[in-house]
């Protein structure tokens, strides 16, 4: 049944080949193949040229062969079946066979960037992803149509719910169920693109393309000569430069005037001669900047230049430099083989691309490929050619500049995830030596010139293409414009972060999509690796939450707060203990859970996968406010966030909270057919932003990070406390740096720890990461700078308030019997003493260092003193190594050396004293202990003694009883006669007169008292002889 087609379809197909704009159509139903013919046919029939070639892309099979006998088979089977009406095969079957036609799986993509195609089919609409959209769909030209086939839906909202391929690779063990969030925004978007119609298999226009009613055929700007604006300037240009040699003949091959315009500006650079510019060419794909870079090295050619290099990551890359070098060479009236002769590898891996073009003209001359890690070979160079920059490691683009002229071009704002290396760091660089260079006289004589252009309109379309406005928005391709300027800078302190509703971020509201735009943008400006599909990634991956830091909201204003940072977590581990073991004994990781995976992998152990965590993903800062503090508040406020700090939530609360899940909307199938719907964005949606107080939070035991490792990136996440697990031992292809990943146990009831280690679980690990990190030194990480090495090992280097107190037990060397030789010793104390040269201890200091940073010689060392150490005795390396390194000179880096030496036998020679007194034999030792009484008390007790002692003996010797013996009874007038006897007394002071008392009464007396009178006398005797002495 022949039915006429809608004339609105045909106005669409019409208006883009004048414009040369491209158009998409989207065609619902399982016979939406029988269409392509019909809209082949008004595109061919709109085209004035020839036939337009079509690319078919697809997953794994297409119902019809591209193989034209498999194809009359495969036919012949579907008409037995009564799958195929016969009427219908006749109009397909002609247009596969008829030419044309490219087909190419979906995995092989790549292979097709370059080329260009009046026509795009798109099957399959569960494979694509966000790449693979922008990757196809750039290959039409303009007028050119874009054609998506879907299979039958009952409802467009059954798109939402659809399982796409890639969500396989978003699901891990605690997180299964992926949302449809982008194929929502997705169909959203297709209802505001203006070139896009959403038909069903008969071409009936549905509702959701509304705005396609109102469509009129256009009419063409063109002037008299049948030209537009843009092709008049493009026009005027060449007309002015008609003369100029050798500039005059290669405009004319420009298609564009920024094309030409650019290859102007590399012929300035190229006659200027002084070989101290470079000329960056910034564009996104499908501009000409391999054709402008390839004309430009024709013009160096025809000025003199002798040895031209060219770069790029595969020779394969320069098909279309090399082919415009021979345009150019076409132009200039060179001819092949007289004048110039082209030469293909040999080898198989590069597919015969061409290597070298040998020119002989006026001189011998050489346009060479070289590969970009053989920058020594550029000694004799005057111009370098870099195409693809962005896909090269940076620091080998680093080690290609040089006292040159330099032409670099790279893709940014592209869907192949690269280019921002290349301008936010390199060019960045090279801007400011420019710009430092031109402050001075001798700098703006002397030094490097810089230059930047970047084009801005396409080659295979026109300008103000609405499928390429609407592809940028939908993936947020060109979002570096869309960076706001920040009304006011708050302090960090005063900054709170926020939780982002995902349901509502990517329902494509006018607000959601503006804020949405904004933090692609901080992600652009931030990191140096963007895909398209990340952002799908961002709204269906079920265990991804975003997290964004915002200055004092004002909520009397009625507009979207300033993104001062943004943060993108994965939550991560819950992993049974049955697949930690397997994956170990498997030796095969599935995808997801990167850091739980890896701990489990490095140190075989099976509990940790089991435990919960996040890792940040990308943390981005606002450009206009970098190096500000606000990345690391926005770190503190999530990990004090995680460790339920901010939640003020009872327990009744906790009951209560349950998440939102994620809305499925199927309610408009049930209420319309695909004829009768109309999709608009939902409105029964949860609010955008929630301060993370009104959250509650998922019970975590740790945060951890993935990053490439840079000095200033570890030390940032060193200072929040995140210590390293896991170093790459292989550096990255992209960028050249090594995979670093660091966590940061939080504080959690479920694990049980000893509490004495700061690192909490996590601190046995870490020690021994730090050992194999020493031992590694020397091998996988010998070129890594030294400041970096000490950041990462993070040794003790400051032992002064330990040294009076220091003791083996704390797990100090206490004896090298087994390390070092007495012989050893020697030479290291003949070194110290300036004896000998340091060749001689030369085997000796990787054993004193590995001691040292192991934490078991507790010697000071200065950081300086430390760095020499580790340089030569970790790493290996010699004292000229590091002049350059640490900037200088031998001498001193040697006295350093030979204090740390000196340090190092000092504190060996004392355990080895040590050691010898160990063996000597030893005196026993009196144990002194102390009197229960105090010496006072002592002395007053003796006294008392004493006292007591003498007042006995005076009592005794003062008894009447006693001294009666010596009485003189009745002698009176004898005493006095004695007395009157020579008139004086006696020297010896004695005056004697004889008793009366009889003798046995004496005798009775001496007996009582014998004792006690000896002892007197003894006494008497002895004062009388002291008496004598001291006189």
């Amino acid at each position: 049944m022949r039915k006429k087609v809608d004339e609105r379809i045909r106005t669409l197909i019409e208006n883009g080949v004048k414009t040369r704009h491209r158009s998409i159509f989207v065609i619902i139903g399982d016979k939406s193949r029988d269409q392509i013919v019909n809209l082949h046919y008004m595109l061919s029939k709109a085209v004035v040229r020839s036939r337009p070639s079509v690319l078919w892309c697809y997953k794994d099979k297409l119902e019809l062969s591209s193989h034209k006998k498999k194809r009359a088979k495969q036919i012949k089977k579907l008409m037995q079946r009564g799958l195929l009406d016969p009427e219908k095969v006749d109009p397909f079957s002609l247009f596969v066979e008829s030419g044309g036609l490219t087909y190419c799986l979906y995995k092989d993509s790549e292979r097709i960037l370059g080329n260009t195609f009046g026509m795009c089919i798109l099957q399959d609409f569960e494979a694509l992803t966000p790449n693979l959209l922008a990757r196809t769909i750039e290959t039409v030209e303009g007028g050119g149509l874009i054609v998506l086939l879907l299979r039958s839906l009952s409802s467009l909202t059954n798109l939402y719910t659809m399982f796409m391929d890639v969500h396989d690779r978003f699901r891990t063990e605690s997180h299964s169920e992926a949302a449809g969030r982008f194929n929502e925004r997705f169909l959203l978007s297709l209802a505001s693109c203006k070139a896009c119609v959403v038909m069903d298999d008969e071409l009936n226009i549905l509702p959701i393309s509304s705005h396609i009613r109102s469509i009129t055929p256009v009419p063409v700007k063109e002037d008299s000569e049948g030209l537009s604006e843009a092709e008049k300037d493009l026009k005027n240009l060449k007309e002015q430069l008609i003369d100029d040699f050798p500039v005059g003949p290669l405009i004319r091959k420009c298609c564009t005037l920024d094309q030409g315009k650019a290859v102007v500006t590399f012929l300035d650079a190229v006659l200027d001669k002084t070989l101290r510019s470079t000329v960056a060419l910034l564009a996104a794909r499908g501009r000409g900047k391999s054709a402008a870079l390839g004309l430009a090295i024709a013009g160096a050619i025809a000025a003199g230049y002798s040895n031209i290099f060219v770069t790029a990551p595969s020779p394969e890359n320069l098909k279309t430099l090399f082919e415009f070098v021979c345009k150019g060479f076409d132009a200039l009236e060179y001819k092949e083989h007289l004048d110039f002769d082209v030469v293909k590898s040999n080898n198989p891996e590069f597919k015969k691309a061409t290597v070298r073009i040998n020119i002989y003209k006026q001189h011998r001359q050489t346009i060479q490929y070289i590969q970009p890690h053989e920058h020594e070979k550029l000694s004799q160079v005057e111009l370098l050619v870099v195409d693809e920059a962005a896909a090269i490691p940076l620091p080998v683009v680093k080690a290609l500049l040089g006292p040159y002229l330099v032409f670099l071009s790279s893709t940014v704002n592209g869907y192949e995830g690269t280019g921002r290396s290349l301008s936010l760091k390199l060019l960045q660089q090279l801007e400011e030596q420019s710009r430092e260079s031109a402050k001075t006289v001798e700098g703006s004589l002397s030094g490097r010139l810089f230059k930047k252009i970047e084009l801005s309109e396409s080659i295979r379309y026109a300008s103000g293409d609405p499928i390429e406005s609407w592809l940028h928005a939908l993936l947020c391709l060109d979002v570096t414009s869309s960076i706001p300027h920040i009304s006011r800078i708050p302090p960090p302190s005063e900054c709170d972060l926020y939780y982002v509703n995902r349901d509502t971020l990517f329902s494509y509201h006018k607000e959601s999509e503006l804020f949405l735009q904004r933090m692609m943008a901080l992600y652009v400006a931030s990191h140096y690796k963007n895909s398209p599909n990340d952002l799908q990634l961002m709204a269906d991956a079920p265990a991804h939450h975003l997290f964004v830091l915002l200055g004092p909201v004002d909520e009397s204003k009625n507009q979207l707060p300033d993104i001062l940072c943004v943060i993108q977590v994965c939550l991560e581990g819950q992993i049974s203990r049955k697949s930690a073991i397997k994956s170990l004994s498997d030796g095969y990781q599935p995808s997801g859970d990167q850091i739980p995976w890896k701990f489990c992998e490095q140190f075989q152990d099976t509990v940790f996968p089991g435990l919960s965590g996040a890792r940040i993903v990308r943390i981005a800062t606002h450009p206009g406010v970098m190096r500000s503090g606000y990345g690391s508040q926005a770190v503190e406020l999530l990990a004090r966030y995680f460790e339920g700090q901010l939640t003020p939530i009872s327990e009744v609360d906790v009951e209560n909270v349950t998440e939102t899940p994620h809305v499925r909307v199927t309610e408009a199938a049930e209420k319309a057919s695909l004829l009768e719907e109309n999709l608009k964005p939902r409105t029964n949606l949860p609010p955008l932003l929630v301060h993370v107080r009104e959250r509650k939070p998922e019970k975590l035991h740790f945060i951890g990070v993935s990053f490439g490792l840079t000095l200033d990136l570890f030390r940032f996440w060193r200072k929040h406390r995140f210590a390293p697990f896991y170093i790459g031992q292989i550096p990255s292809t992209v960028t050249g740096e090594h995979t670093c990943m660091v966590i940061k146990p939080l504080n959690n009831d479920d694990i049980e720890d000893s509490g004495s280690d700061q690192w909490g679980f996590f601190g046995p690990f870490y020690q021994d990461f730090r050992r194999r990190f020493t031992r590694l030194l020397h091998l996988s990480f010998r070129e890594m700078e030294y400041k970096l090495a000490m950041s990462i090992l993070d040794p003790k280097i400051n032992f002064m308030e330990l040294e009076s107190t220091l003791s083996t037990s704390n797990g100090f060397l206490s004896s090298f019997k087994e390390l070092l030789s007495p012989h050893d010793m020697k030479r290291l104390e003949a070194y110290t003493n300036n004896l000998a040269g340091f060749h001689l201890i030369f085997d000796l200091v990787p054993i004193l260092a590995h001691l040292y940073f192991e934490g078991k010689l507790p010697v000071t060392l200065s950081y300086a003193q430390a760095s020499v150490l580790l340089c030569i005795g970790l790493q290996g390396h010699s004292f000229s190594y590091l002049e350059g390194q640490m900037k200088l000179e031998r001498e001193q880096i040697m006295s350093l050396f030979i204090k740390v030496m000196k340090k190092f036998y000092k504190y060996l020679y004392g355990i080895s004293s040590k050691e010898i007194e160990s063996t000597l034999p030893r005196l026993k030792e009196i144990v002194m202990e102390p009197h229960s009484i105090s010496v006072d008390e002592d002395l007053k007790n003796a006294a008392k003694q004493v006292e007591d002692e003498m007042k006995s003996k005076m009592e005794g010797s003062l008894n009447p009883e006693l001294l009666q013996q010596y009485a003189i009874v009745d002698r009176d007038a004898d005493f006095e006669n004695a007395l009157q006897i020579g008139g004086k007394v006696p020297s010896g002071g004695l005056v004697s007169v004889k008793s009366g008392r009889n003798k046995i009464e004496k005798h009775g007396h001496q007996k009582e008292s014998h004792k006690s009178g000896k002892k007197r006398i003894k006494d008497d005797h002895g004062s009388k002889s002291n008496k004598k002495k001291k006189s």
